[in-house]
């Protein structure tokens, strides 16, 4: 479902996630615990198939962009993400942190989601402990949907603070 509208996408893809964990159980999540951190010179080693995705879009026009509503003290899981972040920064996707504080007066969709070209909006679903839900994705349409999930996404844009500026 995701690479099918990514791929579908002529100009831009936004994904906004609102969660402080996610799979916990995850091998790489795990790993990171244990002290294996991301070998930044080493782009074999980045997340494969992803930053081949990223980059096929960033190179065809789209401008992929990515935002984080956290809560600080943030998680060891955002430490991660934010850890983690860079192969997606290098392969062209830009990412901003908004801590959630900053958000009381932002109309947010429950779930996190991707929306591509404005007009089709991708829901993830997970359970309470961050695992993917079943359904895990959910798409739509729906102009109203597309409308609210773009003035979030938006608004927490324009308050959220750059990659390389954020401190976790």
């Amino acid at each position: 479902m995701f690479l099918e509208a990514l791929a579908a996408a002529q100009h831009s893809a936004v994904h906004l996630e609102m969660r402080d964990s996610y799979m916990l159980d995850d091998p790489a999540f795990l790993a990171w615990q244990q002290g294996k951190r991301l070998d930044r010179a080493d782009r074999a080693s980045w997340w494969r198939p992803w930053c081949d995705t990223v980059a096929g879009a960033v190179g065809r026009g789209v401008v992929m962009r990515r935002a984080r509503i956290v809560s600080e003290p943030v998680t060891d899981y955002i430490r991660y993400e934010y850890d983690v972040t860079h192969p997606n920064v290098v392969a062209g996707e830009l990412v901003r942190w908004l801590p959630r504080r900053r958000t009381t007066d932002i109309a947010l969709p429950g779930v996190d989601f991707w929306l591509f070209d404005g007009v089709v909006t991708l829901f993830n679903h997970f359970t309470g402990d961050g695992q993917w839900a079943d359904p895990d994705m959910e798409t739509t349409t729906d102009p109203a949907v597309a409308e609210l999930c773009g003035s979030a996404f938006d608004a927490v844009w324009e308050r959220g603070i750059d990659h390389e500026q954020y401190a976790v």
